[in-house]
């Protein structure tokens, strides 16, 4: 990290993530503790027939300047709301937004 710049907090990480692409589910962990080691859960509708590697950009893009002045490390996993689903089936508990939209959409239905 550049001496006198602020740490980013998980919380911004998913901020940024949101602004950029408004249907995304995000989720935000910071693995170590030390404000600079991040892993984030994206889930979106735009990511739909996008390679991996255009997906990270999509993110990547989110965060711009947070990338190369106060993270130094991200582990990202994207994911259509389709892909979330399928990955919870075959292992349930993998990722915490799938039952939160569930609850989400079961209240919608009622």
């Amino acid at each position: 990290m550049p001496t006198g710049v602020e740490l980013i907090t998980a919380e911004e990480i998913q901020s940024l993530i949101s602004a950029a692409i408004p249907d995304a589910q995000v989720q935000v962990r910071d693995f170590t503790g030390g404000g600079d080691h991040y892993e984030a859960v994206v889930v979106s509708e735009t990511f739909a027939g996008k390679t991996k590697v255009a997906r990270h950009r999509l993110v990547y893009g989110a965060l711009q300047d947070a990338m190369v002045q106060r993270v130094h490390a991200l582990a990202l996993t994207t994911l259509t709301p389709e892909e979330l689903g399928q990955a919870d089936e075959q292992t349930p508990g993998l990722v915490n937004l799938q039952s939160r939209k569930t609850r989400t959409r079961t209240r919608r239905s009622r």
